[in-house]
């Protein structure tokens, strides 16, 4: 059984100009449970760049946070465009499990054929696969999310996501760290939150 306040590290990213290669900020907060607020990181992610999984990695592994923490969670499996964080390493590194979650199913083929405008293709495309299969858990009556995860089992992972989603459709940590990184970036927070 999962506790109620388990702590849970949720990302997101700000807003960002497409293309750029500019630095964008990533947010990571961390809620007990779907309850409240405990605490908030901060580190910076290249547009389209591959520097996701060692960024967050260090800063989860030098964060005073780091012995609480029991779950790393994404909304979705990129940041800053099509910086993919690699959530097999990023778990091995940290010894945390990692949910990554999704709004709606993500459309793989057209996520691949975008992909091939890099040319390290094959590399971005393993890490998406090495995720595992997409599955969707329902968090209220008719509203599901997609999600893949690493460590964990599906009734964990379900539990974690189902007890975490309390003021939305999608889990707190991952609903707050969308409204501060927006907020950052373009002075107030907004979109779907």
């Amino acid at each position: 059984m999962i506790k109620p306040e388990i702590r849970i590290l949720g990302f997101d990213d700000g807003a960002f100009v497409p293309k750029s290669k500019e630095k964008v900020p990533v947010i990571g907060v961390i809620c007990r449970g779907g309850k409240f607020l405990d605490g908030a990181l901060k580190t910076e992610v290249i547009v389209d760049g591959l520097d996701a999984t060692e960024k967050i990695t260090k800063l989860i592994n030098s964060t005073r946070h780091k012995q609480q923490l029991k779950v790393i969670m994404f909304d979705g499996i990129t940041l800053a465009g099509f910086n993919i964080v690699d959530i097999k390493k990023l778990y091995e590194e940290t010894k945390l499990p990692v949910i990554i979650i999704n709004r709606k199913m993500p459309d793989l083929k057209k996520v691949k054929n975008a992909l091939k405008n890099f040319g390290d293709f094959r590399k971005r495309w393993k890490m998406i696969v090495n995720a595992g299969k997409i599955k969707e858990c329902e968090v209220r009556e008719n509203k599901k999310v997609y999600y893949q995860s690493v460590g964990l089992s599906e009734e964990e992972t379900e539990e974690i996501i189902k007890l975490s989603t309390t003021r939305s459709f999608i889990p707190e940590p991952l609903r707050l760290a969308h409204l501060i990184a927006t907020a950052i970036v373009k002075g107030e927070s907004y979109g779907r939150a």
